[in-house]
């Protein structure tokens, strides 16, 4: 029996937090792990202010909430912020370094910081600093099996957007690799 996780994605909306909480709940689906994912964002929502929460688990899950996360992707200094503090002691926090400035440390809290949008206009996958991060998540914590997150990739890019499940699956080994950095 695995861990469950308890995660919150956050940024501004249009930096596809939503598509990366998707990504990782359909990997455990995949798994046929419990799975819930509940979005929020403002109603500006492009440039305004998103965040889901996912949950995995191998039980029950009594609520999609997730108030005490056991990790956090933080795509702004303003999303982080707001959910850092409440990150669980032992939690863990992947932040786009490009994009958080401000990193308080925190006693119990592993911080994991990758450069996630400037990699990914460096490596022409502009758009996909969300899905590094996830790599990067997923690096750092396995909350999956490494194929069924690429399998989730298949599944997650919708028809109209085929053309992009090859540059989603380079920014996911781009994140994975920034662990070894």
């Amino acid at each position: 029996m695995r861990q469950p996780l308890n995660l919150v994605l956050a940024g501004f909306g249009g930096q596809g937090l939503l598509f990366a909480g998707k990504l990782i709940a359909y990997a455990g689906l995949i798994e046929g792990r419990e799975v819930s994912w509940l979005p929020s964002y403002g109603p500006e929502m492009r440039g305004g202010t998103a965040n889901c929460s996912v949950c995995l688990s191998d039980g029950l899950i009594g609520s999609p909430l997730v108030l005490a996360p056991d990790a956090i992707i933080a795509m702004n200094q303003p999303s982080f912020d707001k959910f850092a503090a409440a990150i669980k002691p032992g939690g863990i926090a992947v932040v786009d370094s490009t994009m958080v400035a401000r990193i308080p440390p925190r006693e119990g809290v592993r911080f994991c910081t990758v450069a996630a949008t400037q990699l990914a206009e460096e490596g022409g996958l502009k758009g996909l600093a969300n899905v590094i991060c996830v790599g990067r998540l997923f690096a750092q914590t396995a909350f999956c099996e490494e194929a069924s997150l690429f399998a989730a990739v298949d599944k997650c890019v919708s028809a109209s957007k085929k053309d992009l499940i090859g540059l989603n699956k380079e920014a996911l080994r781009i994140g994975i690799a920034s662990a070894e950095d």
